[in-house]
């Protein structure tokens, strides 16, 4: 089964989400709002990341930055 997390809906209607297909292989999927033609796009996590610092770039760096503070390291 396919599993996704929104990551960031922009004021403008695009949105963005962290998916992991029932292979296993972890992507970003964009969503483009209906004014600029509702396109579909996959991404590496890998390109994404190092794609920009936009907000939906930041959103999924805070999501990553809650696994730590759930487990933190001991000395």
């Amino acid at each position: 089964m396919k599993k996704a997390r929104t990551i960031y809906s922009s004021p403008n209607g695009d949105r963005w989400y962290l998916i992991r297909d029932t292979s296993g292989e972890i992507f970003i999927r964009h969503e483009a709002n209906v004014a600029s033609g509702g396109h579909v796009a996959h991404i590496d996590l890998g390109t994404f990341l190092s794609s920009g610092r936009g907000p939906e770039h930041q959103e999924l760096l805070r999501l990553i930055g809650t696994l730590v503070e759930e487990h933190p390291v001991r000395p």
